[in-house]
């Protein structure tokens, strides 16, 4: 079965809602950017919400001479976007998932294939939070604080059965790494 995991960049006071400049999709040093490539060659399938996935069309696909590779990796991997008004994504290997995601997920889950990954998307993610199918957090602590701004986990979610799945890396720009999965 495939995993649902969970990557967000988050602030040391836990906001995933970039509001303030702490987060530059451009800026990782050599080491977080092989970490990248490393989580993405683990997955070949990424779930957003609308909203996420306009900002990233409207973005990546701009880029020319990405020395990041993201771009790349973005424009051939399987997108799922959740929205209840698109039809036309406009963008290659894009599927709208038109409604309430959870029982789409949790067929895309029982499907072949590597990881499905939620970045963004901050309704999404506490839907699929709240309907305990996430398997997997992955989380890039920014050294920043922005004193405001939505979490990743909606009010009112308890969870205590998170297991460390990997111990947390640190990288030269300050960034951390955790790695949390569902036991």
């Amino acid at each position: 079965m495939r995993k649902l995991v969970i990557t967000q960049n988050i602030t040391l006071d836990g906001s995933i809602e970039m509001l303030d400049d702490w987060f530059d999709p451009q800026f990782q040093d050599d080491d977080l950017l092989a970490e990248t490539h490393r989580q993405d060659a683990e997955s070949d399938a990424l779930l957003l919400g609308r909203q996420t996935f306009e900002d990233f069309r409207s973005y990546w696909p701009l880029q020319h001479d990405d020395r990041t590779g993201i771009t790349a990796y973005l424009d051939d991997v399987a997108k799922y976007v959740v929205s209840t008004t698109m039809t036309d994504p406009d963008w290659k290997n894009s599927t709208v998932i038109a409604g309430e995601p959870v029982q789409r997920v949790r067929e895309l889950k029982t499907q072949r294939g590597k990881d499905i990954v939620v970045t963004g998307s901050i309704s999404l993610a506490h839907t699929l939070i709240a309907a305990g199918v996430v398997d997997e957090y992955r989380l890039f602590v920014y050294p920043a604080v922005q004193g405001r701004g939505r979490r990743l986990f909606p009010d009112g979610v308890s969870m205590s059965t998170l297991a460390l799945a990997e111990a947390p890396k640190a990288f030269p720009s300050g960034i951390t790494l955790l790695r949390y999965a569902r036991r």
